[in-house]
């Protein structure tokens, strides 16, 4: 009897990853491929869905058999994951007709917003969508296409997102999953009724241009005898209609029943709170959660790993070339420095607005601010101050989140963030939770390998995934720097106000 291994595959924004996992968990492969994401003007981002999405999956299946030593007819099943909510329109045929206008980083369509509000009104979009309108929303890019690229917009059969690209390519069909659809496609999505609103879709001239509804781990079809010669999978196996890379991040870890929150932390910072009941926040996205019958409420920051990222290449480039000459990674060594240096980094405050803000501000003009710098402060003091306000930002969303009645519990955190200790005692200790840190921390494409085992029916339900993954480390948080902690999340939220109004002019 030959063994029943599963694929899971993640686009992200900056790096894609793939994992082959048996039915009790185990990894057999894991592998990770970098990408560009292409940035066509201020706030205008995009990925090439064949030259990025696509090329990526490939690779990756192909470097998984490889080093598994599985057999093309071992995978049993497979599911996808990716960035969120994007906006590609294809034609009859499924070509793209441009390249794909990316999630909430992506804020051209401030515009589109602003009329859609107007002629509908915000209280309205939010009662019949659950979200209000934000950068993150997919409804007003599509508006942005129809106005700035007429043609593209007569000629676009769907618009799809990224997962619904890649399920599309494998199986033919094209389907969306309700998370995806009601956190990111606002207005489109009625959020009470759980399908598309055939009034806003008619108002916005996409009405029968969306993908079909499904549920997360429902098959979407079956890997096509064409693209089972092009990706190297076996025809006729299950695809899943699968989701967003935070929801399958969240899948990861196990994080599935009313208070369960996964923090995603990344290139950006993700928060799933699982809800008894479904909440309305307007400073927050809400949606039906994985499966029927459940709901969540999600916050994300715009920046968050990208910090690190810029602040190792344009400011501490030192430390980069340290970190070649020895052998380490560089962000360990950051990080070890910035470890020494005291809570409340010498009274500096960060506003971590690189890529304007999503939750709860919903700020796509905000900027990022450096405030209370002198003679005294260090790189070391600096980039403490960059980790710190992270947690101050997924505080700010955590504390809405309580204030729309949702319970969020202990953090289940996932994603590269994991690997920096210093900065997980930070955010432990800033948002007054324990952390929770699983045996397995890649995330989204571990995630999906479970997906696709539940798509084919061999994990009995979602709570399995615990057993798959067990808790590795929990933080509980210290006392000790708690009252520092308070004053600079005050600093935190008043820098915002007082400073909101010039960072619009500007």
């Amino acid at each position: 009897m030959k063994r029943k291994v599963f694929l899971g595959i993640d686009i992200g924004t900056s790096q894609s990853k793939g994992v082959l996992a048996d039915g009790q968990g185990r990894i057999l492969a894991r592998a990770a491929v970098d990408h560009e994401t292409a940035q066509a003007g201020p706030g205008l981002y995009e990925h090439d869905a064949e030259g990025v999405w696509v090329r990526d999956a490939k690779t990756l299946i192909a470097r998984l058999k490889e080093e598994a030593g599985v057999g093309t007819e071992e995978i049993a099943a497979a599911a996808l994951s990716a960035i969120g909510p994007c906006v590609l329109p294809v034609d009859a045929e499924g070509r793209p007709l441009r390249s794909a206008i990316l999630y909430g980083i992506d804020t051209r369509a401030t515009e589109e917003i602003r009329e859609l509000n107007e002629a509908w009104g915000e209280e309205e979009i939010l009662r019949r969508c659950g979200n209000a309108l934000s950068t993150q929303a997919a409804g007003p890019k599509i508006a942005w296409i129809r106005r700035h690229e007429p043609e593209i917009f007569e000629k676009t059969a769907v618009f799809m997102t990224s997962t619904t690209y890649l399920v599309h390519r494998l199986t033919g069909r094209a389907v969306i999953d309700h998370y995806t659809a009601c956190a990111g496609y606002t207005p489109l999505y009625n959020f009470e009724k759980q399908t598309w609103d055939t009034e806003m879709c008619r108002a916005l001239g996409c009405e029968g241009r969306l993908p079909e509804l499904s549920w997360t781990a429902e098959a979407a079809g079956t890997v096509t005898a064409e693209a089972a010669a092009e990706f190297g999978l076996p025809a006729g196996i299950p695809v899943a209609a699968g989701t967003c890379d935070a929801a399958a991040e969240a899948v990861s870890v196990g994080v599935m029943d009313p208070g369960d929150t996964m923090l995603m932390l990344g290139s950006t910072a993700f928060m799933i709170c699982v809800t008894q009941a479904d909440a309305i926040e307007p400073r927050l996205w809400c949606a039906p959660w994985l499966f029927p019958g459940t709901h969540c409420l999600l916050g994300g920051m715009g920046s968050a790993g990208s910090l690190t990222k810029w602040f190792l290449r344009e400011v501490s480039r030192e430390t980069a070339a340290e970190a070649e000459r020895t052998g380490e990674n560089p962000y360990a060594v950051l990080a070890r420095k910035a470890e020494k240096i005291p809570a409340g980094s010498g009274g500096l405050t960060v506003l971590p607005y690189f890529a304007g803000e999503r939750t709860p501000l919903n700020d796509p003009q905000a900027k990022g601010v450096i405030f209370g710098l002198t003679h005294g402060h260090t790189q070391e003091h600096l980039y403490r101050a960059f980790l710190e306000s992270v947690a101050y930002g997924i505080r700010d969303n955590l504390s809405v989140m309580e204030e729309a009645g949702a319970a969020p519990q202990t953090l289940t955190a996932a994603g590269g963030g994991t690997l920096n200790t210093a900065w997980m005692r930070m955010i432990c200790d800033v948002n007054e939770k324990d952390v929770r840190i699983c045996e397995v921390t890649m995330g989204a494409a571990y995630g999906d390998a479970f997906l696709a085992a539940m798509c084919a029916g061999e994990a009995e339900g979602p709570q399995t995934v615990r057993l798959w993954n067990p808790e590795k480390t929990r933080l509980l948080p210290e006392e000790t720097d708690r009252a520092v902690y308070e004053k600079g999340f005050a600093a935190y939220r008043a820098l915002y106000r007082a400073l909101a109004d010039r960072m619009h002019e500007s």
